[in-house]
């Protein structure tokens, strides 16, 4: 979430709740509602976006595997933003949906307080039993206020920085991941060091991919970004969103940006091109980058503690609509994906940080040799304990979105930061009513 993530789950998926103590989920299978076939074949279908990962890592197969008969057909969409809206699109109408839908953590009090009827309550099928396996931060924020469980919860998102070592070597700048961690422990001393990277930057290459992406990873550091505990919207006098958004207005202005719009074709090619030397880097983004690097990037990166402190940004639900052909079947699906044993493997092959406690204990001592062996486990395990619980809001993602795309008329086209926040509080009015 995967990010995420505007972000994706993150936007991809971009758990923007973190965990506060201990995490977790648990695992299953069983038999569906109806069959495709007089024999009992079932085809869930698994709609999601970004990259979840379990394909990759090969949770289908061996599901499919452990329960004859089933068939496991996903299809996924790049970007958060045009799921999201083509999801609320068959929500309304009632058909084309799939079996099992991905819902990004920024839009589960959405789902929770807005839509509550057009999601199964999976407690009918003994969701419920599952409450003290989670945290409770992630588990509470997919139950309505009557009870109801809308979703489960995969991945968190704890933050870090990924960096292109070869091109901090071509620019004089060191590579030790500790040293780093040190010499930008603040986004002040992040901001200096791409001005140092400026003035000797291999050709076409620039300090971070986006301004927007340096956004969404600050605002993840924070507890309350967009609306408080009580549900009012406060990102206008937020001063923890002013600093994240003079943070990223600063480095437009110091033209430290490759200027790429995240998920985009140019993005995703950027990777392998060397056009960005540091990516604000959640967990789920690991797996984005080993696939759009390829293996030629492999021993060229490295991962180092993020600037500013611990955030989460991303994690997401797999939920079950109550229009699912094969809710039962949904349900055992999503119990079983996110039991610990598949946390645990998603992490090691793609990243995606757990949500489990069981799941985490597995991977504490766990390394990335495509990330220069990076001690991953330990990196994020430290950033997902330290990490705030964020308090989440019905229209999160979309004000998120609202203030990244007003950034990148800062970014593109010079638009003055002023100019651009009273663009983003428009957009943010629209777009909430």
């Amino acid at each position: 979430m995967p990010i995420a993530r505007a972000a994706k789950r993150a936007t991809v998926r971009i758990g923007a709740v973190v965990l506060a103590g201990t995490l977790l989920a648990a695992c299953g299978s069983g038999t569906s509602d109806s069959s495709d076939s007089a024999d009992g074949d079932v085809t869930l279908t698994v709609d999601l976006f970004g990259s979840f990962g379990y394909k990759e890592a090969g949770l289908y197969a061996e599901y499919e595997k452990l329960n004859p008969g089933v068939t496991i057909k996903q299809t996924d969409t790049e970007d958060e933003a045009d799921y999201w809206k083509s999801l609320q699109t068959r929500l309304a109408g009632g058909g084309g949906l799939a079996d099992v839908q991905g819902v990004e953590v920024g839009r589960i009090a959405s789902v929770t307080q807005l839509q509550a009827d057009k999601f199964q309550d999976l407690k009918e099928y003994g969701a419920d039993k599952l409450k003290d396996q989670f945290a409770d931060a992630k588990w509470s924020a997919a139950i309505t206020k009557d009870g109801k469980v809308l979703g489960l919860g995969t991945d968190v998102g704890p933050e870090a920085m990924c960096y292109r070592t070869d091109l901090f070597e071509q620019a004089g700048l060191p590579t030790d991941r500790a040293e780093l961690a040190q010499k930008w422990s603040t986004w002040e001393g992040y901001l200096e060091l791409g001005k140092q990277y400026k003035k000797k930057a291999p050709a076409k290459s620039a300090w971070l991919d986006s301004v927007g992406s340096l956004y969404g990873i600050m605002i993840g550091q924070e507890k309350e970004r967009y609306y408080d505990a009580s549900g009012e919207l406060i990102y206008e006098k937020n001063p923890a969103v002013k600093h994240a958004w003079d943070t990223s207005v600063e480095a437009a202005e110091a033209g430290l940006s490759a200027k790429l719009d995240q998920w985009s074709p140019q993005w995703n090619q950027a990777f392998a091109a060397g056009s960005f030397a540091t990516i604000p880097c959640p967990a789920w983004m690991l797996g984005y980058v080993k696939g759009q690097a390829g293996d030629a990037g492999k021993g060229k990166w490295d991962i180092a503690k993020l600037p500013g402190g611990a955030g989460n940004w991303g994690g997401s639900y797999l939920s079950v609509p109550r229009a699912a052909e094969h809710k039962k079947e949904a349900y055992e699906l999503i119990k079983w994906l996110t039991a610990p044993e598949q946390q645990a493997k998603l992490f090691k092959k793609q990243g995606n940080f757990p949500s489990s406690t069981g799941a985490i204990a597995q991977v504490a001592d766990a390394k990335d040799p495509y990330f220069s062996d990076a001690p991953i486990g330990q990196i994020f395990g430290d950033a997902a304990k330290e990490s705030p619980v964020q308090v989440l809001g019905v229209h999160d993602q979309n004000v998120a979105q609202q203030l990244t795309n007003a950034l990148s008329e800062v970014e593109r086209k010079g638009t003055s930061s002023d100019k651009a926040w009273e663009t983003a509080k428009k957009g943010v009015a629209n777009v909430i009513g």
